[in-house]
Parts: structure tokens; sequence; C-alpha cells
């Protein structure tokens, strides 16, 4: 609200002009359309000195905003910077030829192509995980380099990437997100904070919140999740988009997550729903619907 005095002229029958002097307070509001204007409304008011008369300032009234210019602040706050971070989405796990595939592959990879689409389409950057074994120093038979199972399934590389290999350097450009749209980091262990360049990339990534996809739940995705909730990172789980080896070890996997600040969702909360039922990865009948096919025939 503001005060002052205002001098105007207006023309009479006669064609005299009147100089006349008032008191008028302005009541100033702010209208969001296609330009910023400003209307300004004129409330006439008894000439008189607020000081002199009555000892004290005039009131202070607030500033009126039109509905629509409310609006601006919350349209604003709903922009988030999100990261999506891809978890081992490798053939050994999500393929049904795969040495360690997830019992629902089919579901989770239908809907991890829809979230790489996502990432396509509104510029999402993305952290990938891979799990990168030596033949002759790991235990099991997983993700061996050199093997087809440590490659990654084809829709969730993006075509600007950079692939940083596993060792004991910290070392990264800083302009490294502005120059990719995918950063892969190649791991020893499950967990990737092990690894001191992902753990450092990670912690210093800054987002809003922090989408989380692949496998394994138990395993792999436990891990990160956690990690990153502890370094105060604001964690979103697509639970349909993760896969899984045992249903119940999954369910407490996902309780812990839950307890420590995760949120839990699925796809269709940020896509909607989707008729897509094809993977195009997976060349096992259930992924390609022979098999359903199958059983209506029959």
């Amino acid at each position: 609200m503001v005060r002052f005095s205002i001098s105007y002229v207006f023309a009479c029958r006669n064609n005299r002009a009147i100089r006349s002097t008032e008191q008028d307070i302005l009541s100033i509001k702010l209208i969001k359309s296609s330009i910023l204007r400003i209307e300004v409304h004129i409330r006439t008011e008894p000439n008189m000195d607020w000081q002199r008369s009555n000892g004290m300032e005039a009131p202070k009234r607030p500033l009126m905003m039109s509905g629509a210019a409310q609006m601006i602040r919350p349209i604003l706050t709903l922009r988030k910077k999100r990261i999506l971070i891809d978890v081992d989405t490798q053939k050994d796990f999500f393929l049904a030829d795969g040495k360690a595939c997830v019992r629902n592959h089919r579901r989770v990879l239908a809907n991890i192509r829809r979230v790489m689409a996502w990432t396509r389409r509104d510029q999402v950057r993305i952290i990938s995980t891979v799990q990168c074994h030596n033949p002759n120093g790991h235990d099991g038979d997983v993700c061996l380099s050199g093997t087809p199972g440590i490659c990654k399934i084809p829709y969730t590389l993006r075509n600007r990437r950079f692939t940083f290999d596993y060792g004991d350097t910290t070392d990264f450009s800083r302009n490294i997100f502005q120059e990719n749209d995918q950063l892969i980091l190649c791991k020893r262990t499950i967990d990737p904070f092990e690894e001191p360049r992902a753990e450092r990339i990670l912690t210093e990534a800054k987002a809003s919140e922090f989408v989380i996809i692949g496998g394994s739940t138990e395993t792999s995705v436990l891990y990160t999740v956690l990690g990153l909730l502890t370094r105060g990172k604001s964690v979103t789980v697509l639970i349909d988009a993760v896969g899984s080896c045992e249903k119940s070890v999954a369910d407490i996997a996902f309780r812990k997550m839950k307890a420590k600040g995760a949120r839990l969702i699925e796809s269709k909360s940020l896509f909607g729903n989707s008729s897509l039922r094809q993977v195009n990865a997976c060349q096992c009948d259930r992924c390609r619907g022979k098999l359903r096919k199958a059983t209506l025939s029959a």
C-alpha cells in the first residue's frame, strides 16, 4: 500500500482548469498474464496528515495480489531437477538367459523402457552403475569382464554418455554433466559407494530428487538407496521398475528404504498408464508375447 499526494487537472464547462490536491491512496495489484502489468486504482480519502493529527504513521496495508499472481509461486516450486539412478541394468540380471535373472524381468523391463523414454523426452540426466568383475578374482560368474552378460540393456544407453572404469582415483571433469546425458560408473561390489569415484559423483550430484530403477532390490538397489539417504538426498524408488530375486526378501528391503525416508511409488505416478507390453530386449517367449498367445489358444 503506497500513500502520497497527487495533483491532477480536469476541465470544466467554461474551459477553466482547476488544480486540486487531495490525499490519495493507491492500491497496486500485480497481475500475471502474457506480460507483467500493473493496475493502479485510485481511492480518494479526506485530506489529512496522519502524523500531525494522530501522532502516528498511516497504517500499512498488505499488498494484494490477484489469483493469477498467487499461482506464480506454486508453479515455480513444482519444477524439479531430477536425476535418474540406473542400477545394474545388465543382461546377466534382466534377460531370461542371464546368469542371475530377476524373477519379474518382463514387467520390470517394460517399465524401465518407459522410464528411459521419459528421460529422453524431459532431458533428465542419468547416472548408471554396472557391476564389473574380474574372472580370476570373483567368486561367482556374474557380469564377468569380456562376457555378453556384462553389457547393459540396449535402450538404457543414451547417445551422449561417458564411462568411468573402476579404480582408486576420484578425479572427474566439473563439466561432465554438461557434456554428457549419461554417466556410467563401473563398480567391483554391489555397493557403489565403495568405489571412490562413484562415491564422489553420487555425493556431489545436485538434484531435488533421485529416481531409482534397476536391480536387484535386495542388494544393489538397497545399498544405493541407503547410501543416498545417508548423504541427505531425496530418493524416490519406482517399485515396478526394480527387479528382485526373492519377493519376501525384496519386501523387507522396501520396508528398510521407506523407514529411512525413501518414497516408494509406481512408474505410472510419474508418466501415466501405458499400453506397452513387449520389451524388445529379451528373446524369451514371455517377453515376446508368444507364451500368452499359446495360453489363449489352448
